[in-house]
């Protein structure tokens, strides 16, 4: 039998203290009292993940080997380490079952018995209610011993601080570090000056070789940042000063998603906490002024600058290094992109710079206006690719080898039943056996049944892609009539809405187009989305 593994922490504490080997360790000894290999591609874990996210590197890939049916029992030690929502454990339950896998979880076997299926989901229910209550307890008590002064809001120091070893989390145990104070004294005075900017502070921290507060050889300038409107150093810490939320765009055109990425937006003073008052560095002075000052740079920045059109900013990348191009320069003359790896290490994070050439602006604009035009006015380009897509191209695997491979599987089925029915008939096994082993059977077969009807819907999904076709033509001939008077601000409008990326490499331009197939497409940039393809909203088209 094909035996997979499950396993699962929330914490990276957790991780540490071995609960991941304390949950193996009950698997391969089940494994080895029913006489089972256990194999180690098998065994898939998350460690640091919560049981209350759906989107787990471990899981998924669980989710992908049944589906390619890999296996045929899934271990796991406890439904809550599957999952922490009800929700989500009823419907990888399913999932997993309609691709052929028995769940098991070792504290309590589970059958197909009413009771025990009903037992399953109280205990999912009561695991997604034992979950919200300690989140919710735990943050009214946090929030209560910040409120009261007697809990720090981070675990480890601000630069320039330290903290006890003993009692990390007391402000009472909060005390300069005489070192890194003198530096970010030495920085609120250098940035009063009348010219001194985060850039200018970045470069006299390097040659003077200061390094980072994580170690690294150039200080990024949203750490120094950090430090110039920390009040802390002013003698005050406050918590509650950011929120934490999901992210809401890509991180990168060119790379893909991952895990779930979280960004922090600041609050509004009225809603700090103050926590406790510890030894200043600066005084309240000076921590005003440079407030300031850092208002003032932000408002006159050179990003804020709008002054110039380009027709591609922010949609161009290097194919060298894959960072992003900047625009630069002054006229329409000598306006070029520019890839952001050739900056400073200050912005590039780089210690060498990029070998690519700057990319001439106006060239580049015209060579990408010109196909845009082209591709519109002959939107049969775009029926092609959808083709390709109804044919199958756009699929991680070919539709008919999946299907070959389930029938392989329902044969196989077939087989053992033909095998049981005659041995029991031949006496061999009692009749006992005999339904206990071809109610698995008919289970498998049934899964198989289940996942061939999927395959059939989807290949029912991918003709619609033939409907889409009509949808694009008529956007296409909308707008091609009214590109020849367009104004810039219209054409700005039209590139950020079906182009996603323009890389260029050397004397080569790739430009990553997406087609609205609905008119809710248009209603959204393809960029804002999380997701890297959104099929039944856009397509995408790549042309070289």
């Amino acid at each position: 039998m094909k035996v997979a593994a499950y396993v699962r922490v929330s914490t990276q504490r957790q991780s540490q203290t071995q609960t991941i080997t304390q949950q193996m360790a009950r698997i391969e000894a089940h494994c080895q009292s029913q006489g089972w290999e256990l194999s180690l591609e098998n065994i898939f874990q998350d460690d640091g993940y919560s049981g209350a996210n759906f989107k787990r590197p471990g899981l998924e890939r669980l989710r992908d080997g049944a589906q390619q049916a890999r296996f045929e029992r899934i271990l796991i030690t406890a439904p809550d380490r599957l999952a922490r929502k009800f929700v989500h454990q009823a419907l990888l339950l399913e999932e997993l079952q309609n691709h052929g896998c028995v769940v098991e979880f070792l504290d309590r076997p589970m059958s197909q018995d009413p009771h025990d299926q009903l037992l399953l989901q109280i205990r999912g229910a009561v695991a997604e209610y034992e979950r919200t209550l300690i989140a919710e307890r735990m943050r009214r008590g946090r929030l209560a011993k910040l409120q009261a002064g007697t809990l720090l809001p981070y675990t480890k120091a601000p630069y320039g601080y330290q903290l006890d070893p003993d009692r990390p989390r007391d402000p009472r145990t909060l005390r300069i570090n005489h070192a890194e104070a003198a530096v970010v004294k030495e920085l609120y005075a250098r940035y009063l000056d009348v010219h001194a900017s985060l850039r200018d502070l970045a470069r006299h921290l390097h040659s003077r070789g200061v390094k980072s507060p994580t170690g690294q050889e150039w200080w990024h300038l949203g750490s120094l940042r950090n430090v110039l409107t920390n009040p802390i150093y002013m003698g005050e810490v406050h918590a509650n000063r950011t929120r934490v939320q999901e992210a809401q765009k890509r991180l990168s055109a060119l790379r893909p998603i991952g895990k779930q990425q979280f960004t922090s937006r600041p609050t509004s003073r009225e809603n700090w906490i103050l926590v406790a008052r510890v030894e200043a560095v600066v005084t309240p002075e000076e921590f005003a002024q440079v407030q300031e000052k850092l208002r003032h740079n932000q408002k006159f920045a050179s990003r804020n600058n709008t002054a110039h059109d380009y027709l591609l900013r922010s949609l161009v990348s290097c194919g060298h290094c894959l960072l992003a191009c900047a625009a630069r320069g002054g006229s329409s003359t000598h306006s070029y992109y520019v890839c952001k790896g050739k900056s400073d290490p200050i912005i590039s994070r780089r210690p060498e710079s990029c070998r690519a050439r700057m990319i001439p602006a106006a060239e580049l604009d015209q060579l990408v206006w010109n196909d845009l035009l082209d591709l519109l006015q002959h939107p049969e380009m775009i029926t092609q690719a959808l083709d390709q897509a109804r044919d199958g191209a756009w699929l991680p695997q070919q539709l008919q080898a999946r299907r070959s491979q389930l029938m392989r599987g329902q044969t196989s089925v077939q087989n053992q039943l033909e095998r049981l029915t005659t041995a029991y008939l031949s006496g061999v096994i009692p009749i006992e056996e005999y339904q206990r082993r071809r109610a698995d059977l008919e289970s498998q077969a049934q899964a198989l049944n289940n996942q061939i009807e999927d395959l059939n819907a989807q290949s029912e999904q991918q003709a619609q892609l033939a409907g889409y076709a009509a949808g694009i033509e008529e956007f296409s001939e909308r707008v091609a009539g009214t590109l020849a008077q367009a104004t810039f601000e219209q054409k700005r409008q039209l590139v950020e809405l079906l182009i996603d990326r323009v890389i260029v490499k050397d004397d080569q331009v790739e430009i990553r187009y997406v087609v609205p197939t609905s008119p809710a497409g248009e209603k959204m940039r393809f960029c804002h989305l999380r997701s890297d393809y959104f099929i039944s909203v856009y397509g995408l088209i790549e042309r070289g």
